[in-house]
């Protein structure tokens, strides 16, 4: 049972250090194709790293936010950055594979495979993403039973089970008054009268019984 949680631990740490590499080259694969579009379509080369990055960017970003935001009503404004920088991202890598490709490679294979890497990156992302939220399920831990107390200003404090009658007759042999006791029990003293009341009553009855009995 105590190594369950190291073996979850190195699986999702293993899983997350594949994602990551795999998302790193999915990245650079779209990252350099993305820049060779920007400079093919006349921006400067000290500034056609920018393009991908923001493509690229978005996707990342996005599905963070889509995962953090998961079951709000605002969710739906990540994901929508999240389709159409991942539009933009496969459309961008298919056209450079278009125009880039050699005579001899069908267009449709060399967008297909140019697609690819925008994709990955996608499915990766939020896949390491997911994978740095999971946590294991800890059990609750039960916290100690109340114990009951009692403010008995005694040398000897009554047992835990005694309550309410048996702790009057307890408080009122120790030579607290009815109200006294009632105050300490939360009840009202007419009910402690009762409680003791009712202890006494035999003996009462059985004491007039004999005074009567007895001859004058």
């Amino acid at each position: 049972m105590n190594g369950q949680p190291q073996v979850r631990r190195f699986v999702v740490g293993t899983a997350i250090a594949g994602t990551v590499f795999i998302a790193i080259g999915a990245f650079w694969l779209s990252f350099t194709a993305l820049a060779d579009l920007a400079r093919r379509s006349g921006i400067d080369d000290a500034q056609a790293w920018a393009w991908p990055l923001i493509v690229d960017g978005i996707i990342v970003v996005a599905t963070v936010a889509v995962v953090a935001l998961a079951g709000q009503r605002t969710a739906w404004y990540p994901w929508l950055l999240l389709m159409a920088g991942a539009l933009v991202s496969v459309t961008a890598n298919a056209i450079h594979a278009i125009v880039a490709a050699d005579a001899d490679v069908p267009a449709v294979l060399a967008a297909s495979v140019a697609a690819v890497p925008p994709l990955v990156l996608l499915a990766i992302t939020h896949l390491t993403v997911v994978l740095t939220r999971a946590r294991p399920p800890v059990p609750p831990v039960p916290g100690p039973a109340p114990m009951p107390h009692f403010s008995v200003e005694s040398d000897e404090a009554p047992e835990p089970e005694v309550s309410g009658r048996g702790l009057a007759v307890v408080l009122r042999d120790e030579g607290w008054s009815n109200k006294r006791i009632a105050r300490h029990v939360g009840v009202h003293p007419s009910t402690v009268g009762r409680w003791l009341g009712a202890r006494t009553s035999p003996i009462a009855i059985t004491t007039t019984a004999d005074t009567e009995g007895t001859p004058s």
